[in-house]
């Protein structure tokens, strides 16, 4: 029994120095196979990751370099008394300020603007846009549905700017997709956000995806297309915007593709170039990513010390702003350092700390490259155990990565092989259908034919129709336009007559007037200077008091004349023009307990003089009305010209009347008023409340036939 224990013992022990053998040779095999490809495994794989995390960040990054002022201008607008959709527009762009620096503060700018937005379906649907970009630095899924939302609601807009917010749309939605790798990210930039770049003028937003794409061809090792792209979009840049952000990444896209293609000089320029962009504005958020790329830079010449110097001073503004992406970044330049100078230690403890914090590991991709070096790295520290362990997840991954591909090229043979078996019957079917077709063909004919002839009968008739129809509507216009032409000649007419007696009565006054005051008043003037001499020259005739009774009677009788040669004969309006006489005409009505107020404004003296007569005619009508019959205390009038245009208002506070009563009477001189407003082609208005007051508008043209 002993000495079965014992052979039993002794076996397992030889059992287990075979494994042991079976692990020293597997991995005395991987440390050949490490030492052989860590240089240049690193550099690619580092490269590979660090181009993709650039289009990323750079996507995120569009942020004014003078950042105080952008946002003291947004809260501005929110505080002034703009309008709701200048405030629905700040809060949005400071949705996209926030969203690395506080969230909550990004998703209370989100709500209060789509508040603002409710009167506008573009604003509205700029909503989707700004809802992706506050969960872009966190939530991919839902920045990537609401991308896709916004692509489908700013479609439906045909603006500059709805084109500028497409094309971003469509280049975030693609960064939010990165998993699906650059062809996809090339074909929406080539395809979808460049055409509405330029679609919206905005030669700033074309430059910068010059940029993008000048990272993927980077990131393929077409050095000199990159370098291509890159420059079309530093020159558009430095014409355009030159102070922009996009300029800084331009520049900085440009350090990477140098130090990539290791021309140093070439990247130190540009490296040069953005420091100096972003010198005025130390708060800078863009100070992350130009930390990365001087850290890069000095990783190219060598300078390992400077490159952990830079790449810490990135990392710490990268946790304060949380760029989750531009961290790894870093921290990738940090562990590529630290290996150099063979502090394996701190390099192993940084890839340990991004497989904790898990950002890169959600791309298969990124996820074997972070195991292979981590193998690579315990190697190098003499763990192998360690590295055997890091080494078989990298296996793993790539198994069930080469297993996908497998999966996916079975699925293309099985395709081919149906498509093969398909072909059999598609041709048997092919000459099947092009019988059927032929038939078919024959019958379409013979159908069209018909329907043809059906339609020809069709269009014949229906033009008879029309034409008879319109026929009619013809001679019914024709009548229509022969009463309107006998209606114009009886309005002609009507102002002929009107014209014809007004002339009649303003000549008859005139000669009326004349030899009032020419004749009888010079009569009258005669007489009392003959009787004023007979009391110069007889004392006993001086001191009659009847004479002086009769001389009193006889200047009654002058004054009376002149009033009455006035009123046919305004003798002021001949001699000092229309503003002249209306004042005189104002004065001569004045009394104690009537006031009248007479306003006049832009009256022109070359009025032709019947024109002034019968505007002086209307106002003295109208005065003459309110005084007599309104019985008014207080009179006012005003008298404007605008061009051709003469208005006249007057208003009194007297007893008023009612206006649908004197329209059927022909009292107030209401009927001749109206036939001078008619004659000079005016507007007449009467408004008029009993015991209220009257007022009169009238608008005549001054340049009316006469």
């Amino acid at each position: 029994m002993k000495s079965l224990k014992r052979w039993y013992f002794i076996y397992l022990i030889l059992g287990i120095l075979q494994l042991l053998l079976a692990l020293f040779d597997f991995l005395y095999r991987q440390d050949r196979y490490l030492t052989h490809t860590f240089n240049a495994a690193m550099t690619r794989s580092l490269f590979i990751v660090f181009t993709l995390l650039i289009l990323t960040a750079r996507a995120q990054q569009q942020v004014p370099l003078n950042e105080k002022k952008h946002v003291d201008s947004l809260e501005t607008i929110l505080r002034s008394g703009d309008t709701d959709s200048a405030k629905a527009i700040a809060s949005y762009m400071l949705v996209e300020y926030w969203k690395f620096k506080d969230t909550t503060k990004s998703k209370a700018y989100l709500l209060k603007g789509r508040q603002l937005s409710s009167g506008s379906a573009y604003l509205k649907a700029l909503s989707q846009f700004y809802e992706g970009q506050y969960y872009f630095n966190w939530n991919t899924v839902r920045a990537s549905a609401a991308f896709a939302k916004a692509q489908q609601a700013l479609a439906a807009f045909h603006t500059p700017k709805a084109y500028g917010k497409l094309a971003a749309a469509w280049y975030n939605y693609a960064i939010m997709n990165r998993g699906k790798g650059y062809e996809f990210i090339t074909t929406i930039t080539t395809q979808k956000a460049l055409p509405y770049a330029e679609k919206a003028g905005d030669r700033s937003m074309v430059a910068f995806y010059y940029g993008q794409l000048a990272t993927i061809m980077m990131n393929n090792y077409q050095f000199v297309k990159a370098n291509d792209y890159n420059q079309k979009a530093i020159a558009l840049l430095e014409k355009e915007d030159s102070g922009s952000t996009n300029l800084l990444f331009a520049y900085l896209n440009g350090v990477s593709i140098n130090c990539y293609a290791e021309k140093s000089a070439m990247a130190k320029v540009l490296l040069k170039k953005a420091q100096d962009l972003l010198a005025p504005f130390p708060g800078s958020l863009n100070y992350t990513l130009y930390y990365y790329n001087e850290a890069l830079y000095f990783t190219t010449i060598g300078s390992y010390d400077q490159t952990i110097a830079s790449a810490n001073k990135g990392v710490i503004l990268a946790k304060r702003y949380n760029q989750k992406q531009l961290l790894q970044q870093l921290l990738f330049r940090n562990y590529e350092a630290y290996v150099h100078r063979k502090a394996y230690n701190k390099a192993k403890s940084i890839l340990l700390g991004i497989v904790k914090e898990g950002t890169m590991l959600t791309s298969a991709n990124d996820e074997a490259m972070v195991y292979r070096e981590l193998a690579k790295t315990s190697k190098l520290m003499g763990d192998h155990r360690d590295a055997y362990k890091w080494q078989s997840k990298y296996q793993r991954i790539t198994d069930s990565m080469h297993n996908k591909q497998l999966d996916v090229k079975i699925n293309e043979l099985e395709t081919r092989y149906r498509s093969a078996e398909n072909q059999k019957k598609i041709s048997d079917l092919q000459f099947k259908n092009k019988q059927a077709e032929l038939k078919a063909k024959n019958e379409k004919l013979f159908n069209w034919l018909l329907g043809s002839g059906c339609l020809t009968l069709l269009a014949i008739l229906t033009a008879v129709l029309l034409n008879a129809r319109n026929s009619r509507k013809l001679a019914a216009q024709k009548e229509i336009n022969y009463r309107q032409q006998l209606l114009e000649l009886e309005q002609k007419q009507q102002l002929r007559v009107a014209k014809a007696m007004l002339d009649g009565e303003e000549n008859e006054r005139e000669r009326v007037a004349r030899d009032l005051h020419d004749g009888l008043g010079g009569l009258l003037a005669g007489v009392k200077i003959g009787l004023s001499g007979l009391t110069n020259t007889k004392d006993e005739v001086a001191q009659d008091k009847d004479l002086y009774r009769i001389i009193g009677q006889l200047d009654t009788s002058v004054t009376e004349l002149r009033r009455i040669a006035r009123n046919l004969l305004p003798e002021t309006l001949l001699k000092f023009g229309l503003e002249v006489a209306l004042k005189d005409l104002s004065e001569f009505y004045m009394r104690d307990g009537l006031h009248i107020d007479l306003q006049t404004f832009s009256i022109e003296k070359d009025i032709a003089l019947n024109v002034q007569l019968n505007i002086y005619r209307i106002v003295q009508e109208l005065l003459s009305n309110a005084i007599k019959h309104a019985r008014a205390a207080n009179i006012l009038i005003q008298c404007s010209q605008n061009d051709s245009v003469f208005f006249i208002t007057v208003e009194d506070d007297g007893v008023g009347f009612d206006t649908n009563v004197s329209q059927s009477r022909k009292g107030m001189g209401l009927e001749n008023l109206r036939n001078r407003v008619s004659y000079l082609g005016g507007k007449f208005e009467l408004r008029s409340v009993i015991n209220e007051g009257t007022t009169i508008n009238i608008e005549l043209k001054t340049n009316a036939d006469a």
